[in-house]
């Protein structure tokens, strides 16, 4: 004889439109108090029971919030009427569905996942995740039981993962490979959640009571301010514009190569030092040459006066012998390289005087990838006037606005930052 389970609560109306989603990959939350958790998991029970068979997995960042969010309230909700396997990790239904646990602490935790599949896979507060361990679990997301492929995410602004989470549910900017069809981002906020509002009506006042950027993020949901946030500084009504510019700007570009992603950003400096970043350019999978050729041919008319470059590329290379700087100067259409200053902390410092001057440092509404990585820039937790080198998909845009501000700047040197000022080949910052 089958036992029954009695699943208690009634979803809100954000609950009801996130359970009624038929996209491939749909995000709900966005503030604190939203009922994420429970939604999640009330979600994969229904669809346990609906599809006979059907494998799926709730991934948290750490085993005791794995525990606390889902193991125990599942073990309470299903009782004896579904079989749990602790050494599994496993709940399994009389239908043969089964719902896996897991976490993802560190980064390699993910690779666990690696050749396993899944038609359903749950993320829990999604941006505690990295883009790395996002995409790893995307392509355990297949099968041929024939069920709808589906990954659920719960989210809240700010962590490791929030770049990539505000790029794809928030600002909607997608990559080759990436339909926005398959997108959805359902916004709660703790005002949608009447149970919660019920018991505990005194949690909007601890919300409000939070300092700015916290409570800018978690009572009302603000992707652009968040706690950790590097340059609360940048925002797109104060740095952000149609960019005509002025007549007789001098112009320069800026350069962070990698052959993960080359990086440039096209600056113009106008008679009164105001800085503007007019044009973007960033792709992976560039060789030093093909880089200097693509580059070279995006500086063609433009009377680019030099290009401040990553400072390894004067790095000698063992496979060949020549510096990186070396193969590009081969191309002759290339504009001057010069050794970027690379010191960070001073280097960030400068940028900033930059974002809080009155119109000192403009950017053009087309460099979208500038606009979202500058904004989603982390504190480094080691060291508290640096920018964290993590998630590494968003650091190299800024790494080239910060080469671009100290080409710029006669910053002087400090002990803890010292600097070879005969780099730049006999270029001098007064010529420019």
């Amino acid at each position: 004889m089958s036992k029954k389970v009695n699943l208690l609560g009634k979803p809100n109306k954000k609950q009801q439109a996130f359970f009624a989603s038929r996209c491939k990959f749909t995000a709900y939350g966005g503030a604190r108090g939203g009922g994420k958790s429970w939604a999640l998991r009330r979600k994969l029970i229904l669809m346990a029971f609906r599809y006979p068979g059907i494998t799926a997995l709730i991934i948290r960042r750490s085993y005791g919030e794995l525990r606390c969010n889902h193991m125990l309230p599942l073990l309470a909700e299903l009782g004896d009427a579904v079989h749990y396997s602790d050494a599994a990790k496993c709940f399994t239904f009389p239908n043969g569905s089964r719902i896996f646990l897991g976490f993802c602490a560190a980064e390699r935790d993910v690779l666990r996942y690696q050749g396993q599949e899944y038609d359903v896979i749950a993320i829990d507060e999604a941006t505690q995740l990295t883009e790395y361990q996002f995409m790893t679990l995307k392509a355990c997301l297949r099968g041929t039981s024939g069920y709808p492929k589906r990954m659920y995410l719960t989210c809240n602004p700010g962590g490791v993962g929030h770049a990539w989470v505000k790029r794809l549910f928030v600002d909607r900017i997608y990559h080759s490979g990436e339909r926005e069809e398959d997108y959805c981002f359902v916004q709660a906020l703790v005002y949608d959640n009447e149970a919660l509002m019920a018991v505990n009506p005194d949690y909007v006042s601890q919300l409000d009571s939070l300092p700015e950027k916290l409570r800018s993020a978690w009572l009302e949901g603000r992707w652009d301010l968040f706690e950790g946030q590097f340059f609360p500084e940048f925002t797109a009504e104060r740095h952000v514009e149609e960019v005509v510019l002025p007549a007789g700007a001098r112009r320069f570009c800026a350069m962070d190569y990698g052959f993960d992603m080359t990086a440039v950003v096209f600056c113009a400096v106008d008679g009164e030092g105001r800085l503007t970043v007019y044009r973007e350019f960033c792709r992976s999978g560039l060789t030093i040459s093909e880089a200097a050729e693509t580059v070279a041919s995006l500086c063609a008319g433009e009377e680019i006066e030099y290009i401040a470059a990553s400072p390894d590329l004067w790095n000698r290379r063992q496979d060949t012998g020549y510096s990186g700087f070396e193969i590009m100067s081969r191309n002759r259409e290339l504009p001057p390289l010069i050794r970027a200053d690379d010191r960070r902390v001073i280097g960030w410092r400068c940028l900033r005087e930059y974002l809080r001057g009155e119109r000192k440092l403009i950017i053009d509404v087309s460099c979208t990838e500038l606009i979202r990585c500058l904004g989603a820039l982390l504190f480094d937790k080691r060291r508290c006037e640096d920018a964290a080198s993590e998630p590494h998909s968003i650091t190299h845009m800024p790494e080239a606005l910060r080469y671009a501000v100290m080409s710029r700047t006669d910053a002087g040197v400090e002990e803890d930052d010292t600097w070879d000022s005969g780099a730049w080949g006999g270029v001098s910052l007064a010529d420019y």
